[in-house]
């Protein structure tokens, strides 16, 4: 950040009185701009014991397979923003059921929130940001072409809470031991 969003005058990195963490603080105005982790919410919508998937037509991972999911908007709950990234990107009604998996990403600053859902009808077909929407059995999920870890690991714990009857949510983080390693890896710390 060079520049301040309220008045334009430059900004420096500075620990603020009263503060313990470095900040972009306004030369003029004075104001402190905090950057917070961004909140991605999404949904597992399932039909039948099918999952829709969405195969992204937008960066990053185009191509790639990934559940209907996005960064919240302004004035929106959780649940909301789910609804609303469903209908963006594959055009399906869900109804929101309880929040399934929540992922901790502090490498890249971000909070993943995905929640169980029901397809509400069949009337499905791919968003602006999707090449193309469909519903996969568990051994038809392309496991090698998805997106993001935060969604083969949902995937992988729903199913197996599918197979065994628990009906659990996941709290994990998913870190970068080195920041020059590629791989991150995944920690659960449990499930309530």
């Amino acid at each position: 950040m060079k520049y301040c969003s309220n008045c334009g005058a430059p900004v420096s990195l500075r620990v603020p009185s009263g503060d313990n963490r470095e900040r972009y603080v306004c030369e003029r105005c004075g104001i402190i701009h905090y950057q917070n982790p961004k909140v991605v919410v999404g949904c597992i919508p399932e039909w039948e014991g099918q999952i829709l998937l969405c195969r992204r037509a937008i960066q990053p991972r185009h191509g790639l397979w990934t559940l209907p999911a996005g960064f919240m908007e302004r004035g929106e709950t959780t649940r909301e923003g789910a609804v609303r990234e469903t209908l963006e990107e594959a055009n399906a009604r869900v109804e929101i059921g309880r929040l399934y998996s929540l992922f901790n990403l502090p490498y890249v600053d971000q909070i993943y929130m995905l929640f169980c859902a029901r397809l509400l009808d069949l009337d499905f077909s791919p968003g602006e940001e999707s090449l193309e929407v469909r519903l996969f059995a568990e051994h038809e999920i392309p496991w090698d072409e998805l997106a993001f870890q935060t969604i083969g690991e949902s995937l992988k714990l729903y199913f197996h809470d599918r197979q065994t009857g628990r009906q659990g949510m996941y709290a994990a983080d998913i870190i970068r031991k080195r920041e020059d390693e590629p791989r991150v890896h995944v920690i659960i710390h449990g499930d309530s």
